[in-house]
């Protein structure tokens, strides 16, 4: 089909929850099942043998076979243990021939958005993931520049820590760690000269305070799990971690209610349904895909999303919705597909549905006069309230504050001095945003 502005258009958008390399014991397969499953399988000794049984639903679990076996199912343990593996599987990934198997109607091939994660501030490492501020971010940008992949997108992902920062166990606030969270986006900002504008929620979990802290700085948010039935097993049942039972099943999206992430509201932030291939819960399915189909050609625009992780092999889950979607797109003619980056995606398909008028790009301009940090909006719209400050000192430590508001939207000022850090102390700062309709701007200053 030739595209012309009369099409509606279906984006189709591959979202990986970008974690670097992991490993899983035997031993530890054994037991996060008995996390879960308790008595039903703590008598089964760690055994690849019994492992297979458990697969093949060969033990009485007392009624948790099934379940178990989808848990353990072999596809889910085949991770990629190290930068080998994950570099390889790119390779092929990552290539012309991979990516344009399948083309899109406007004649591109297949479009990643990488959402990056940092490991920080672990109690423990018996994953052994890569540990450190911007290692999987760097890994990502330098392989995608090495391959001149410019349509792919990285993106933000973050995984709250639990009480004991233990990182096995998943947490559902941001409030508990946010001297991490805010570190990892004063070194974005700083050392990488990157702001996030695209979120993927870790455990695909938002709560309130994770609600509010995204309303300040992320406009575009993957987050939307809303599914069929409650398909999660123990552990995710009932609205655990990823609580989307009350939020739309359209692949519109919507602007979240202040008091509820889940209900329409006036809030600023687009949050987009995106379901999960590969895994064992939430699967995307022929019918989810049809009625996203269905959506683009009632609304001129809709965005079909889904995500996977890195840790595993993303290509038969590529080749999974490639199918999906060549079996259904010839039933609406009306409809092109569009291979999309999920903040392209989201950027075009809000202006498509909300005639967002003037979308002009965020420009920032930052001075130092004496003790004094002058900001001001040159072009375009903040997203949030204020830009975010980032500050790193000579002794290596980032800090993040607030402004003071001079203009709303247009002014802002932040003064070092004695209740705040002296500038003789200040190696760097950093201020940034995204803007009201996507994109971002970061503008930084060493002080000599």
């Amino acid at each position: 089909m030739k595209y012309n502005e009369k099409n509606k258009i279906l984006h189709i958008v591959h979202c990986i929850d970008t974690e670097g390399p992991l490993t899983e014991d035997l031993i530890d397969t054994f037991q996060r099942v008995n996390d879960v499953y308790g008595k039903a399988v703590s008598d089964i000794e760690a055994t690849k043998e019994n492992l297979k049984k458990l697969q093949d639903k060969e033990f009485d679990l007392g009624g948790y076979e099934s379940s178990v076996s989808k848990m353990l199912a072999p596809k889910l343990l085949e991770y990629n243990n190290n930068w080998e593996q994950i570099n390889n599987m790119l390779d092929d990934a990552l290539s012309t021939s991979f990516r344009k198997s399948t083309v899109d109607d406007f004649g591109n091939g297949w479009t990643y958005s990488w959402h990056c994660m940092d490991h920080i501030g672990y109690t423990d490492n018996p994953r052994r993931k890569d540990i450190g501020f911007g290692n999987i971010f760097r890994f990502y940008k330098q392989k995608l520049k090495e391959l001149g992949n410019h349509n792919d997108e990285i993106n933000w992902h973050y995984h709250p820590l639990s009480f004991s920062r233990n990182p096995l166990q998943c947490a559902t606030n941001y409030v508990n760690s946010f001297d991490v969270l805010l570190e990892i986006l004063c070194r974005r900002i700083i050392d990488e000269n990157w702001f996030p504008t695209t979120n993927r929620p870790g455990f695909h979990t938002e709560r309130q305070d994770i609600h509010m802290f995204l309303e300040q700085w992320i406009p575009f948010d993957y987050a939307n799990q809303n599914y069929d039935i409650d398909d999660g097993q123990l552990d995710l049942v009932a609205g655990r971690f990823g609580d989307w039972r009350r939020a739309s099943s359209s692949w519109i999206g919507y602007n979240p209610s202040h008091d509820d992430y889940q209900v329409p509201g006036n809030c600023r932030r687009s949050i987009y349904r995106c379901l999960n291939v590969g895994t064992r819960f939430n699967e995307l399915k022929k019918h989810h895909v049809e009625s996203a189909f269905s959506e683009a050609s009632e609304n001129g625009s809709a965005i079909l999303a889904f995500a996977d992780h890195d840790y595993r092999d993303i290509r038969p889950n590529v080749d999974y919705v490639r199918s999906l979607v060549e079996d259904i797109r010839g039933n609406f003619p009306d409809v092109c597909i569009k291979f999309s980056g999920a903040e392209a995606a989201a950027i075009e398909h809000n202006n498509i549905i909300s005639d967002s008028g003037d979308v002009s790009s965020l420009t920032l301009a930052i001075e130092l006069e004496l003790n004094k940090l002058k900001v001001r909006v040159e072009s375009g719209q903040l997203f949030g309230p204020q830009p975010f400050l980032a500050i790193r000192t000579h002794d290596g430590k980032y800090y993040h504050d607030n402004f003071d508001v001079q203009i709303p939207g247009k002014e802002y000022t932040y003064t070092f001095d004695s209740n705040t850090l002296p500038l003789k102390a200040i190696k760097s700062i950093g201020v940034a945003s995204s803007g009201r309709f996507g994109g971002y701007d970061v503008k930084k200053l060493n002080i000599i």
